[in-house]
């Protein structure tokens, strides 16, 4: 993604130096791609620096942790008051917060930038979500602003998130979302697959049909591509060890969201699935000891649809919740339609679905729930009977869909009037005095009650 953003900077008429600690790719580069272009290769980060014009700027392209502190570390020194490093990787928003705060105090300004589209993205048009030292923006907006991609309307997939960590954590729950958004291709797959006995090449058919709808996006496109993808006459996906990986930044949107008591179930979901694939030969000895059940499911394609476009509309419910309460917590001020209007184009969760979402914010900017907003309300009402529906043959036919399942319990526990909170709040208050509110009493007072004298 480095090589990629800098033939974009190139491109977008800026003057580019590239540096890598091994020479040998830069040089493969510059006689490569970057043939003809206003680029120039350095060997070291002092003749780096030493090439740009000041306030400076160095976007670091490197993976996440350690990495990213080791390459300040021994930047840092060569910079000026008012230069500016921008940190383009998928780093933890808490750690970028501390670099913002430990830079700032030497002069210099400091940015994380999330950056979404993959290599493709890079080169030909990303999603960007700057945040860091709001005094930076002003310097680097234009040049953000012409390497990103460009939405329908027209406008650039770029736009200042926030102070601190801002953009960092929103690119966590963009990833965090994408996480949910393949578990529920995968398993509308599954369904298709298992339950309705579909070969992979017609269930590839289906999905390139769902891509001229109300589901047409990115990741719906290239799965109809990998289901149509052979290999010696035999379907591909079937030689691909079903063991899923993952980096991180689905589990820290996870963690986040308990820290804020905003639940994403859906992307916990996928998670743990991806945690259940990565151990095959446990499910292998599980599916000889109990038998793997496969029934035959009195479903339609259609149904399924329905359930993965549910399920989809609680998944970013929930994301955006999260980024709404972190934003109210750390006062970042976040503009949760912009954020949504930013990825519309060049990251790997671009999607018609949301337009529909920014649509939603213009209309109402203090939306408090996208499960609220009219459209969504109406999509939701029409798809309850069909979600419900595969969420009970799948049970019933032992092929697991914790994403449909986990969305349609969240969803059915925030449309409750009463839950069984309250049994919980007396167990706990019976073995451990932790106090109960009361329904005839104001919110904030607590009571204790004697379980074992009844007083």
């Amino acid at each position: 993604m480095g090589a990629n953003l800098a033939l974009n900077l190139a491109d977008s008429g800026n003057r580019v130096t590239v540096y890598n600690r091994t020479t040998s790719v830069t040089d493969a580069l510059m006689v490569g791609e970057g043939v003809g272009k206003d680029m120039v290769a350095v060997a070291t980060l002092e003749e780096m620096v030493s090439t740009l014009k000041t306030p400076r700027i160095v976007l670091l392209m490197v993976k996440a942790g350690p990495p990213v502190d080791y390459v300040i570390e021994d930047l840092a020194p060569l910079l000026e008051p008012g230069d500016i490093v921008i940190d383009g990787g998928n780093s933890l928003f808490t750690e970028t917060e501390r670099r913002y705060r430990a830079l700032a105090e030497q002069g210099i300004r400091f940015i994380g930038a999330g950056v979404s589209g993959g290599e493709e993205g890079a080169r030909h048009g990303p999603s960007i979500m700057p945040g860091g030292d709001p005094d930076a923006w002003p310097v680097v907006e234009p040049i953000l602003k012409g390497i990103a991609a460009t939405a329908p309307d027209g406008a650039p997939c770029c736009e200042w998130i926030g102070e601190g960590g801002a953009g960092h954590f929103v690119k966590m729950v963009h990833n965090g979302i994408e996480y949910g958004d393949m578990q529920v291709i995968a398993e509308a797959y599954d369904l298709m697959r298992r339950g309705l006995s579909m070969a992979p090449a017609e269930i590839g058919e289906v999905f390139a049909r769902w891509n001229e709808g109300r589901l047409k996006s990115y990741l719906i496109e290239i799965t109809s591509e990998i289901l149509s993808a052979v290999e010696d006459g035999e379907p591909l996906i079937d030689r691909i060890l079903d063991a899923a990986g993952q980096k991180g930044t689905g589990k820290w949107t996870v963690v986040a969201s308990m820290e804020t008591a905003e639940p994403t179930t859906l992307v916990a979901e996928a998670v743990y699935a991806r945690i259940v694939s990565s151990d095959p030969d446990r499910r292998q000895r599980a599916a000889t000891i109990y038998d793997e059940p496969v029934g035959s499911l009195e479903l339609t394609v259609d149904d399924i649809e329905s359930a993965l476009y549910a399920s989809k509309i609680i998944s970013y419910a929930q994301g955006f919740r999260l980024m709404q309460t972190a934003s109210d917590e750390s006062s970042w001020n976040l503009d949760i339609g912009t954020i949504a209007s930013i990825w519309r184009a060049g990251c790997i969760i671009r999607a018609d679905f949301l337009d529909d979402i920014t649509a939603s914010y213009r209309a109402d900017a203090n939306l408090p729930d996208l499960t609220e907003a009219g459209f969504f309300i109406e999509a939701l009402g029409q798809a309850i009977p069909a979600w419900r529906k595969v969420v009970s043959a799948a049970i019933s036919a032992g092929i697991p869909a914790p994403a449909y399942s986990s969305a349609l319990a969240y969803f059915d526990g925030m449309r409750s009037r009463r839950l069984p909170a309250s049994l919980i709040q007396a167990q706990r208050d019976y073995f451990g005095a932790h106090t109960f509110e009361r329904t005839d009493h104001p919110r904030g007072e607590f009571f204790h009650h004697d379980w074992i004298d009844g007083q």
